[in-house]
């Protein structure tokens, strides 16, 4: 998943949607990948956001401390839109 995040993440002013709800196995790899993915995406001034359903990585995000420093959202539509606004409002 690395290659195909940082290939999202490369470019300047980047909108990347990472869809978690496939996910069934989410460990410190995982996190490690969308922190990583995340810190990209600030130095390129892009906008990220995490689709996420599953009440087990809600859990894991919180628990690592990284609730905070996500925009977690229930519908790729809204993380779409989330990533495409000025404000992500």
């Amino acid at each position: 998943i690395r290659v195909h995040t940082d290939a999202a993440s490369a470019y300047r002013g980047s909108r990347v949607v990472v869809d978690l709800r496939p996910v069934e196995f989410l460990d410190c790899s995982g996190l490690g990948v969308l922190c990583r993915t995340r810190r990209r995406v600030i130095e390129r001034e892009g906008r990220l956001a995490l689709v996420c359903v599953r009440p087990w990585h809600l859990r894991i995000l919180r628990a690592a401390g990284l609730g905070p420093h996500f925009e977690v959202l229930t519908t790729v539509e809204e993380a779409i839109r989330h990533t495409t606004t000025a404000n992500g409002a």
